[in-house]
């Protein structure tokens, strides 16, 4: 039994001092002036304790223009957790006949998990024994499947299967996930870029307009109304997004927004730097009067969600770094050096997210510590079925707990950072308040610059459907 006293408790709700009971991989007791005999203690005073961070936005371990996102399901578990995330949700590619297949892929990669798991289904082909199959998604535990707009010829399916789906999902509890851009129009922009010779990296966020974000998210928030399925629109990175989102719920839509950091504080412009490689993801940066917006859209409650769509590749996979003592180099983002279409599309941000929101959101009073707890663990665990096991500081819940000292302060980037690439997006930022301890479920696995976890301790978490 381990015993956290004199704590300041933050959750989605309230702050209130308490002492916390863990025992086994629980949360036993919550209380004032608790004594325990035999339990160890541990002195939190002057600290604060949060939730661990549920990301359910990440890539592990995905193949893209010929290379490797450069974290897998250990290292990038590693790094979220040093940043106090304990559960993170990576995406299944349909990268065979069938969901169970695929599944069984996945899982294989995932077995040398350092943290708490969960899956998404990437719905990117559709016959009628996919049609057929979907319904099981809620057996195996993972009743959530995304759809894409975009990626012509590769992700992409049609109105007409999106809404055949939908009307599935609907039956059965499936939340429906979407990546929101217009397929059509990028394609012929990017078409028109390079025939005029126009490779840059910025070209990458000129040929994929907000406006094609904006009208496919309001296209499948029609098609959810009429379906009666649950939408969930993945970083949203444009102010009309947010405009969208208000509109649909105000007309009954049941729909979640989701954003992640790089929308909230990079632009286009950032494409425009020497190294400009670094910044390119999909969707694109946008301009600063969005990340206002989208700052305003979390203040109002509007955004459900900041995961982080972690997706890192190297900036130069040519040259190794040091990571567990062992040279590692895989390809990246010099592999579309003179042509912005083969970059591949990703940034790293699993272990940046909450150190940063705390920093810049909370401590710049762009949001409350209530929300920000909200924001980052209790509603992703809401949404998707996790919650009270996940994202929540309660009796019963999974001892997964984040003591922070407040007053740390640091200059943050590559030293910090155990994400496994070349660089950081957020270096030489100051940072006032860090996670100091992480426990998943009661074990302690981050310790100042300690890591005490290992590969294999993760566990995939089973995730209950939505009830109407």
């Amino acid at each position: 039994m381990i015993l956290i006293k004199n704590a300041t408790l933050i959750t989605a709700s309230e702050i209130f001092e308490a002492d916390v009971l863990i025992q086994g991989e629980k949360i036993a007791q919550i209380g004032r002036e608790l004594t325990v005999p035999g339990a160890t203690i541990l002195d939190a005073r002057g600290k604060f304790i949060t939730p661990g961070g549920v990301d359910p936005h990440t890539h592990f371990d995905l193949p893209m223009f010929g290379t490797v996102s450069s974290d897998d399901h250990y290292t990038g578990h590693k790094a979220a957790a040093f940043g106090g995330t304990t559960t993170v949700l990576d995406f299944v590619s349909l990268d065979f006949p069938t969901l169970h297949q695929s599944l069984a892929a996945w899982q294989e990669k995932a077995k040398k998990a350092a943290i708490d798991y969960s899956f998404h289904m990437n719905l990117t082909r559709w016959n009628e024994s996919l049609a057929q199959e979907l319904p099981w998604l809620v057996e195996a535990g993972m009743p959530s499947i995304k759809v894409f707009t975009a990626y012509n010829g590769r992700l992409r399916l049609g109105d007409k299967e999106i809404f055949a789906a939908m009307q599935i999902a609907q039956k059965h509890g499936i939340l429906v996930m979407a990546h929101c851009e217009n397929g059509d129009v990028i394609e012929t922009l990017v078409e028109q870029a390079l025939a005029a010779g126009h490779t840059a990296p910025e070209w990458h966020a000129r040929t994929r307009p907000a406006w094609g974000a904006v009208e496919a998210g309001l296209r499948l928030a029609g098609m959810a109304a009429v379906s009666g399925a649950t939408l969930y629109i993945v970083h949203m990175n444009a102010a009309g997004e947010v405009d969208m989102l208000r509109y649909a719920r105000e007309r009954g839509v049941r729909i979640f927004g989701e954003t992640c950091p790089q929308y909230l504080f990079f632009t286009e412009d950032h494409l425009r730097r020497p190294d400009g490689a670094k910044w390119i993801c999909s969707p694109p940066l946008r301009t600063a009067a969005d990340n206002a917006r989208l700052w305003e859209g979390l203040k109002e409650g509007l955004i459900d969600v900041i995961g982080t769509d972690h997706c890192p590749f190297f900036y130069d996979g040519t040259k190794p770094i040091l990571y567990e003592g062992r040279a590692v180099a895989i390809p990246g983002k010099e592999l579309g050096a003179g042509d912005f279409t083969k970059i591949p599309n990703g940034v790293p941000g699993v272990q940046d997210r909450l150190p940063l929101l705390w920093t810049y959101g909370v401590r710049a009073g762009r949001i409350t510590p209530h929300q920000f707890v909200a924001l980052t663990s209790t509603n992703p665990a809401k949404i998707f079925g996790l919650y009270p096991r996940k994202g929540a500081l309660l009796p019963g819940s999974d001892a997964d707990l984040v003591i922070w000292d407040p007053e740390r302060r640091l200059t943050y980037g590559v030293a910090y950072s155990h994400q496994r690439t070349d660089y950081n997006l957020y270096e030489g930022w100051e940072l006032v308040g860090y996670p100091e301890k992480v426990f998943l479920r009661g074990r302690l696995i981050v310790d100042g610059d300690r890591w005490l976890g290992e590969q294999g301790m993760g566990r995939f978490i089973p995730r209950r459907p939505l009830v109407a």
